[in-house]
């Protein structure tokens, strides 16, 4: 029987955590620009309320948060990835994946956060920590 051992190494270990810091990160600084006036307008020009803005403001700064801690990583990973997927498929088009209304940050941060999703947390992380956290919460 083959055995996996992708979880034994620190290397691997530090690997994982640095992409929950990398995509955390960006969703926390993404996050930023949408508590601001100017972006409410932005979203009623692309055709969803202004209001929407701040809400998703919010998902983006709680959701990056929680993915650099380490708690609730699926369930925030779940629903960043579903914005990235809106944002590729019902804002961009799918238009190009480089340039103007490119593709390439948001497919990368999906990419990045499904491979978040399947590994889960990791050893770095509060819900490694403290084990009484769910399978399917961490």
């Amino acid at each position: 029987m083959v055995e996996a051992t992708l979880r034994t190494h620190l290397l691997h270990d530090l690997s994982h955590f640095g992409l929950r810091i990398a995509v955390g990160a960006m969703f926390i600084v993404h996050s930023l620009g949408k508590f601001d006036s100017g972006s409410t307008g932005f979203f009623s020009s692309i055709g969803l309320p202004g209001e929407m803005a701040s809400l998703i403001g919010l998902l983006e700064l709680i959701g990056g948060a929680l993915l650099i801690v380490g708690v609730l990583t699926r369930i925030a990973g779940s629903l960043l990835a579903i914005e990235m997927l809106l944002v590729m498929v019902w804002l961009k088009k799918l238009q190009s994946f480089s340039g103007k209304n490119g593709l390439e940050l948001e497919l990368l941060a999906f990419v990045i956060l499904l491979t978040v999703l399947v590994l889960g947390p990791g050893r770095f992380s509060i819900s490694h920590l403290v084990k009484k956290i769910p399978r399917f919460a961490q």
